[in-house]
Protein backbone atom coordinates (compact mmCIF):
# COMPACT_ATOMS: atom_id res chain seq x y z
CA UNK A 1 0.00 0.00 0.00
CA UNK A 2 1.28 3.41 -0.96
CA UNK A 3 2.20 6.30 1.71
CA UNK A 4 -0.77 8.46 2.21
CA UNK A 5 0.39 12.09 0.84
CA UNK A 6 0.57 15.02 3.33
CA UNK A 7 -1.21 17.83 1.92
CA UNK A 8 0.52 21.37 2.73
CA UNK A 9 -2.78 23.59 0.69
CA UNK A 10 -5.76 23.36 -1.37
CA UNK A 11 -6.79 25.08 -4.25
CA UNK A 12 -10.58 25.07 -4.96
CA UNK A 13 -10.43 25.66 -8.80
CA UNK A 14 -13.80 24.13 -9.62
CA UNK A 15 -15.78 26.58 -12.09
CA UNK A 16 -12.66 28.18 -13.57
CA UNK A 17 -11.73 27.37 -17.32
CA UNK A 18 -8.35 26.98 -18.88
CA UNK A 19 -6.29 28.17 -18.34
CA UNK A 20 -7.06 29.42 -14.92
CA UNK A 21 -6.37 27.02 -12.86
CA UNK A 22 -2.59 26.28 -14.14
CA UNK A 23 -1.77 29.93 -13.53
CA UNK A 24 -3.44 29.89 -10.23
CA UNK A 25 -1.30 27.06 -9.47
CA UNK A 26 1.44 28.25 -11.08
CA UNK A 27 1.39 31.23 -8.84
CA UNK A 28 0.16 29.13 -5.78
CA UNK A 29 2.81 26.32 -5.53
CA UNK A 30 5.27 29.46 -4.55
CA UNK A 31 3.48 29.55 -1.24
CA UNK A 32 4.65 26.46 0.07
CA UNK A 33 8.34 24.83 0.81
CA UNK A 34 10.16 22.86 -1.73
CA UNK A 35 9.16 19.14 -1.10
CA UNK A 36 5.70 20.18 -0.27
CA UNK A 37 2.18 19.17 -2.14
CA UNK A 38 -0.31 20.74 -3.02
CA UNK A 39 -4.32 19.63 -3.62
CA UNK A 40 -5.62 21.51 -6.79
CA UNK A 41 -9.41 20.46 -7.56
CA UNK A 42 -10.85 21.56 -10.77
CA UNK A 43 -13.64 21.02 -13.22
CA UNK A 44 -11.72 21.53 -16.47
CA UNK A 45 -11.34 19.01 -18.34
CA UNK A 46 -8.20 20.24 -20.00
CA UNK A 47 -6.26 20.48 -16.71
CA UNK A 48 -5.89 16.61 -17.35
CA UNK A 49 -3.28 17.86 -20.13
CA UNK A 50 -2.48 21.13 -19.05
CA UNK A 51 -1.75 20.37 -15.64
CA UNK A 52 1.26 17.72 -16.51
CA UNK A 53 2.65 20.33 -18.88
CA UNK A 54 3.16 23.01 -16.98
CA UNK A 55 4.95 20.38 -14.41
CA UNK A 56 7.08 19.44 -16.82
CA UNK A 57 7.72 22.76 -17.84
CA UNK A 58 8.60 24.16 -14.78
CA UNK A 59 10.00 21.57 -13.31
CA UNK A 60 7.44 20.31 -10.14
CA UNK A 61 5.95 16.92 -10.08
CA UNK A 62 2.49 15.03 -10.17
CA UNK A 63 2.66 12.55 -7.84
CA UNK A 64 -0.97 11.32 -8.22
CA UNK A 65 -4.14 11.83 -9.90
CA UNK A 66 -7.57 11.26 -8.82
CA UNK A 67 -10.91 12.10 -10.72
CA UNK A 68 -14.03 11.63 -9.26
CA UNK A 69 -17.13 12.50 -11.59
CA UNK A 70 -16.09 16.16 -12.73
CA UNK A 71 -14.08 16.91 -10.01
CA UNK A 72 -10.48 16.25 -10.82
CA UNK A 73 -7.73 16.21 -8.37
CA UNK A 74 -4.17 17.12 -8.93
CA UNK A 75 -1.76 15.82 -5.55
CA UNK A 76 1.93 18.38 -6.90
CA UNK A 77 4.82 18.57 -5.50
CA UNK A 78 7.03 21.63 -5.02
CA UNK A 79 10.25 20.16 -6.57
CA UNK A 80 11.43 24.00 -7.71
Amino acid sequence: MADAITVTKVFDLKGLACPMPVVKVSKGIKEVQVGEVIEAHTTDPGALTDFPAWANTSGNKIVKTDQDGDVIKFYIERVV
